[in-house]
């Protein structure tokens, strides 16, 4: 069934929390309904999204917002026993899908527990956390094409994802295509990926057998204790991508604040396979002195500096992207890094 409405209010359709409105908005449950949808008729621009938890509304939409309820997990019957594929719609909550997989006893995904956002987004995003990144265990993604008006598909390879990113974001084809459903390739057998920060020891320090729902239970913990509730204090979770620098950079950086810290300082950093270095963006947000602190509604969180919040929830556009341009100076200023947001502004 299609549902539309306009001059939609969309306050609770971004966890942000900004005030905007949608001139036009259509939310479908079904795969069939995208074929009703007269897209061309569409008032433009055309946005689709999720959870609305990895954007900022920066004024109100003066097209068409879509959003999917698309909303079923099933595992797929052709699923060798070691492996199983399961297809999941594209409407539901991603965290959904890792409590789902964590009481199976599927392997995969449970890494990625708590993160907000919807299985169609998360697969346009490449979300990721604690090593892990939604790539890493999609076979398929299932689509709309809105232009062709016909339903295709694009295995994982054919998807070109990096950090962050996916070939869905390539302006030439951004907003063409709508994910329907995700296959994705859990593992009946242990694969747990423990490897990133102090994640292996929170893990044994919970002192019970490893499963799927043991990581998610730590990981889950990890993340309420460092990141603010969106229905408390409105954010986009982590608002800015980790850099990755060259060991060189990386050697420049330790080395300054050696001199500034003390010799036994560690800088907090994670070698890539390539031979780069990934230096979390938090790390040099609280060196520029940002943790915890405000700007009119808006603030940079007191637990985690990688999150910008929506302070006292009545904050404007205008002074997150504020916040964000000062962030960003500070960094270079300091570090010779440019910041880049990871939350989309629209």
């Amino acid at each position: 069934m299609i549902k539309t409405a306009y001059y939609q209010d969309l306050t609770k359709m971004n966890t942000f929390g900004m005030k905007v409105k949608a001139r036009c908005f259509i939310e479908y449950d079904s795969v069939a309904d995208l074929v009703d949808i007269e897209f061309e008729e569409l008032a433009r621009p055309v946005l689709h999204i999720g959870g609305g938890s990895n954007l900022l509304f920066t004024d109100d939409f003066k097209g068409t917002v879509l959003h999917s309820k698309i909303n079923f997990i099933e595992i797929l019957d052709d699923a060798p026993a070691e492996t199983v594929l399961v297809s999941v719609g594209a409407g539901v909550v991603f965290d959904d899908f890792c409590d789902w997989a964590a009481k199976e006893g599927l392997w995969g995904v449970e890494n990625l527990s708590y993160i907000p956002g919807e299985v169609g987004a998360s697969a346009v995003q490449n979300i990721g956390a604690y090593g892990v990144e939604v790539k890493d265990v999609i076979k398929t993604v299932y689509c709309y094409d809105t232009i062709d008006e016909e339903f295709v598909n694009f295995d994982v390879e054919d998807l070109e994802y990096g950090y962050r990113d996916s070939a869905f974001k390539n302006p030439e084809i951004k907003g063409r295509y709508i994910v329907t459903h995700v296959v994705f390739a859990l593992s009946r057998t242990p694969q747990p990926k423990l490897d990133y920060g102090h994640l292996k020891a929170a893990v044994e320090a919970a002192g019970a057998e490893l499963t799927p729902a043991l990581i998610r239970k730590v990981i889950i913990k990890i993340r309420k204790e460092k990141l603010p509730e969106p229905s408390v204090m409105g954010s986009a979770g982590s608002f800015f991508k980790n850099p990755v620098i060259t060991a060189e950079h990386y050697a420049r950086i330790e080395a300054a604040a050696k001199a500034e810290l003390g010799a036994d300082y560690k800088v907090p950093h994670y070698d890539l396979p390539d031979g780069t270095v990934k230096v979390p963006a938090a790390w040099m947000i609280e060196q520029c002195g940002w943790k915890g602190k405000r700007s009119g509604n808006a603030a940079v969180y007191d637990k985690q500096p990688l999150v910008i919040v929506n302070y006292t929830g009545e904050a404007y556009p205008e002074e997150i992207i504020g916040l964000e341009k000062r962030i960003i100076a500070s960094v270079k200023a300091k570090f010779d890094i440019e910041l880049h947001p990871e939350v989309d502004h629209i």
